[in-house]
């Protein structure tokens, strides 16, 4: 039997910046790593080096960020035996594939997309083209590569909406090719900024632990960390505090301080000391990693090197039927 056809297809992209918080790791890498372990999926994770062309950046710490989120996935666990792990950009195929999709949208399409409008607001003295398109791109990244299960945030599952629009469009007019994609079911899960715990955590200021936090640095933020609330009532910084420990403490820990919240008898000071203790013991062995890692640039370019190979070959097979199908042979 041809496992290749028999695996179910994933397709994810990743940012180019490798200071990554904790949410970020719950909310995705955590849940990429596992899905490479999968026996029964092929997982592509590029780094979406073309996407950050769009909004402004500087070459150097571009080249720079693109290792560093290398370093980040390897030492967190991603073994690229397992999956094909590769920067977008070393694979040309991508932007050939956009141009064809791009040629297929109407431009009403790609302006109703709330991200492009989000973006042209914060970035008005750089409203390129690439921010406009970026969603046909998108498409190109998922669909080459037959893709049928993406796993997205919230902010991405209208691109994958019209990544399906595409398929749809491109089989209706030249035959059956792509499928029509998904958004990965996973359990939602929101860890909130520990200074406005009614927002989402970013990377701004001492609002997020970051994975490359020192255990002074994170013992220092969530000492900050917001827990106010009304009298008999659980505060959603308290809430967010909890919510951390069930991923990282022990299970006397969340016993202890489940039992603790449930009467009333919850101390701040100690729950953040615990989980100040518990998050960078959990990181500590990643920390070391990704540090010996970063001293090996050489390496880290050959391991991408390698996962573009894997792709190309793929990617290349896809345009050419695309190719044949439209007329281009």
């Amino acid at each position: 039997m041809n496992t290749k056809n028999t695996k179910e297809t994933i397709v994810a992209g990743i940012r180019t910046s490798g200071k990554l918080h904790i949410g970020n790791y719950l909310g995705a890498l955590k849940n990429f790593i596992e899905l490479s372990e999968d026996n029964t999926k092929q997982c592509y994770f590029f780094i979406a080096d073309l996407h950050a062309l769009t909004t402004p950046f500087e070459p150097k710490e571009l080249s720079q960020n693109i290792l560093d989120v290398t370093a980040t996935y390897l030492a967190l666990g991603l073994n690229p035996d397992k999956c094909v792990f590769f920067p977008q950009s070393q694979v040309g195929e991508h932007a050939f594939l956009s141009w064809i999709f791009n040629c297929l949208l109407p431009l009403p399409e790609l302006e109703r997309m709330t991200q492009y409008k989000d973006k042209a607001k914060q970035h008005k003295a750089n409203i390129n083209a690439g921010l406009l398109t970026y969603p046909a791109l998108m498409a190109a990244d998922i669909l080459i590569y037959k893709g049928r299960a993406v796993p997205v945030g919230e902010d991405q599952v209208q691109h994958v909406e019209l990544a399906r629009i595409v398929a749809r469009k491109f089989n209706n007019r030249f035959g059956q090719t792509f499928p029509e994609p998904k958004t990965y079911l996973q359990k939602p899960l929101r860890i909130m900024s520990l200074s406005d715990p009614n927002k989402k955590m970013s990377k701004t200021g001492d609002e997020s632990l970051l994975l490359d936090d020192s255990p002074e640095e994170i013992s220092r933020k969530l000492k900050k960390a917001v827990t106010a609330s009304e009298p008999g009532k659980k505060s959603p910084g308290e809430e967010n505090l909890m919510l951390l420990l069930t991923h990282f403490g022990s299970k006397e820990q969340i016993t202890y301080f489940a039992d603790a919240q449930n009467s009333g008898t919850l101390k701040y000071s100690e729950l953040k000391e615990n989980l100040a203790r518990d998050i960078s013991e959990y990181f500590e062995q990643f920390r070391e990693k990704k540090q010996e890692l970063l001293a090996r640039p050489e390496f880290l370019a050959e391991v991408l090197a390698q996962g573009a190979s894997k792709a190309a070959g793929a990617a290349r097979e896809t345009i050419f039927e695309v190719k044949q199908k439209i007329g281009l042979i």
